[in-house]
């Protein structure tokens, strides 16, 4: 590098000097890239720039300049008071705008927080001196900033020595992101005050009255890493869980409500007990306690031994009274967790499956009735998991499972869906045992197979539901479904519940829709036929039997409910099923991991 005059003259502005050492860069022979280069870099706009801004703060550091006044937002707002109390000029109405522009706020607002040196919060000091019984064991202080959110952690008292652990941190809370408490660690003292033999609801409220700041003593665990890792495990819940009812529960507050058909994403599942989930769609960072599968199985199985849970079937969780001194020897308890924190309403919207408006013995066997699942099968609708799956061009139509209720029509609702598109939708065309009518053509209205073949078709478990009517047999086969998906139709089909034990496959991945009437309470004297699309002549007593129906059918099936149709009027119950049937192809929706794994 060579420099004009041979050497840089020193001035007092770093502007300046760099405006100088570029004028005087000039590359030789050697290293013309290399001068290019830094040449270019002293020349940069925004480099300038900041040497200007240096300058200014340290023309104002040495001038030590003090805040004319420490709340210039007070006085902002106190003078657009006292525009707004009388009329206004032209100039004063501007200023007026002017200070009520959120830009002019932000920049007052950061004003005072200067002026006031309000950046960090005022701690108190740290103790000097530590217990004598404290002076051969590690101890840590550790100090959290409290406000409204709780501390997310729970505390058990050790049944051997009596001391307060650690029992757990709620992944997402405050303790948590601190990264300075940890699963084991021993608390000896809260703000000063120890807490060895104190009972759990003093220490809850030493942390409840806690403002400001909470200072922990703690004896650390001899492993402090923490080494739990947000998964990405989901699952939709099976069952309602309310933790304010559940008395196992090791605090209540840190329990996570939860309705059936909600999406849960599990963080963690060290404790085979409970386990640390969120809600998807909840804002709520932090994680909450939710009944981990092999406990509530456990539990559930409990109950049935003792006769108070008749069989695994959409199980509610239990209120234990007793079973909590069977399953814990160890008593659990809260810490500082926001009582605000109550669990959300249970809306049932999943619904049951389905049945015609007078049960059809073609659809059945003998009784129609469906199958209540055997209380001997480990089957107890817990938790499944499940993934997002994503439409992809090219695939195969997913299965449109219809499923009804009492008087929902849905034969009906399905034919006029494949009516207005008959390229898109199909049917998957039954077979019988009967004779085929002079108007009928095969494989259009049936298909129409001797006795002995549909014999041998039941043996072979080619049917998803079959059933006699005056002693022909009718059956919906598997082989007449996939004929309609392999021409890229969307297949329509509605069945009774039973069948989606074999329908629920990686295969046909249905997408289950329960179609239901809107019935209105039999015994309300508001009722109208106006109020409803079912036909008139319906007695209080098919209203009351349509109303079960769909009531019996959602405890029982509704968890494989993937949307729920609550039919008005065939107008507008058709458009609405039309909207489904579109997301359905192009929109992700949650299924069991199993259909999506290879």
């Amino acid at each position: 590098m060579s420099l004009r005059n041979g050497s840089l003259c020193v001035i007092a502005g770093l502007h300046e000097t760099l405006a100088l050492l570029t004028s005087q860069l000039h590359p030789d022979a050697n290293h013309k890239e290399d001068m290019v280069f830094l040449k270019d870099v002293f020349s940069e706009r925004s480099l300038g720039y900041l040497m200007k801004m240096h300058e200014k703060l340290k023309q104002y550091e040495k001038q030590s300049p003090t805040p004319v006044l420490h709340s210039a937002s007070c006085l902002a707002e106190d003078l657009a008071e006292e525009l707004q109390s009388g009329p206004m000029e032209d100039d004063e109405r501007e200023l007026l705008l002017l200070l009520s522009t959120p830009h002019l706020k932000a920049v007052l607002s950061a004003h005072d927080t200067v002026a006031q040196k309000n950046f960090d919060p005022v701690l108190p000091p740290l103790p000097e001196e530590l217990d004598d019984d404290l002076e051969e064991e590690s101890v840590k202080i550790v100090r959290l900033v409290k406000n409204k959110e709780p501390l997310g952690a729970t505390i058990r008292r050790d049944e051997v020595t009596g001391a307060v652990i650690v029992a757990r941190i709620m992944r997402g809370g405050a303790a948590d992101r601190s990264g300075l408490v940890h699963v084991g660690d021993e608390l000896r003292e809260v703000n000063g005050n120890l807490i060895i033999h104190k009972r759990p609801d003093e220490i809850s409220q030493i942390l409840s009255q806690s403002q400001g700041s909470i200072t922990l003593k703690i004896i650390p665990a001899i492993i402090e890493e923490d080494k739990l890792k947000e998964s990405r495990v989901y699952l939709r819940a099976l069952f309602d869980y309310m933790p304010f009812e559940d008395k196992a529960t090791p605090c209540q507050e840190a329990g996570l409500p939860f309705s059936r058909g909600d999406i849960l994403q599990v963080v963690s599942q060290d404790d085979p007990t409970w386990w640390q989930a969120k809600r998807v769609g909840d804002c709520n960072l932090r994680a909450a306690l939710i009944p981990s599968t092999q406990f509530q199985e456990r539990r559930l199985r409990y109950r049935m031994k003792m006769g108070s849970f008749p069989a695994p079937v959409s199980p509610k969780t239990p209120t234990l009274s007793g079973l909590c001194s069977v399953l814990f020897k160890e008593f659990v308890f809260c810490v500082d967790l926001c009582p605000s924190v109550l669990p959300v309403s249970v809306s049932l919207t999943t619904a049951g499956l389905r049945r015609s408006f007078r049960l059809r013995k073609d659809r059945h066997g003998s009784s129609g009735e469906p199958c209540t699942p055997d209380a001997s099968q480990s089957d107890f609708l817990i938790y499944e998991e499940v993934t997002q799956y994503v439409p992809r061009r090219g695939e195969r139509p997913r299965l449109i499972v219809l499923i009804g209720s009492l008087g929902a029509r849905i034969t009906e609702l399905k034919q006029k869906v494949i009516s207005e598109n008959p390229r898109r939708y199909g049917v998957a065309v039954p077979h019988t045992t009967r004779a085929r009518k002079s108007h009928e053509r095969e494989g259009v209205e049936y298909h129409f197979i001797t006795k002995a073949a549909f014999e041998a078709d039941i043996q072979n478990n080619r049917f998803i539901e079959y059933g006699e009517y005056k002693d022909n047999l009718y059956g919906t086969s598997l082989e007449s479904i996939n004929s309609v998906l392999d021409q890229n139709k969307v297949c329509l089909v509605d069945v009774q519940p039973e069948a989606l034990k074999t329908l629920r496959t990686a295969e046909f991945k249905p997408y289950i829709i329960f179609v239901r009437p809107r019935i209105h309470d039999p015994h309300c004297k508001q009722l109208s036929s106006s109020s409803s699309s079912l036909s008139a002549g319906i007695t209080e007593e098919d209203l009351q039997e349509m109303l079960q129906s769909a009531e019996r059918m959602d405890e029982r099936y509704g968890h494989w409910v993937d949307y729920v149709l609550v039919k008005e009027d065939p107008v507008s119950a058709l458009a609405e099923l039309q909207v489904v049937l579109e997301r359905v192809e192009v929109e992700p929706h949650w299924v069991p991991v199993s259909w999506v794994r290879t």
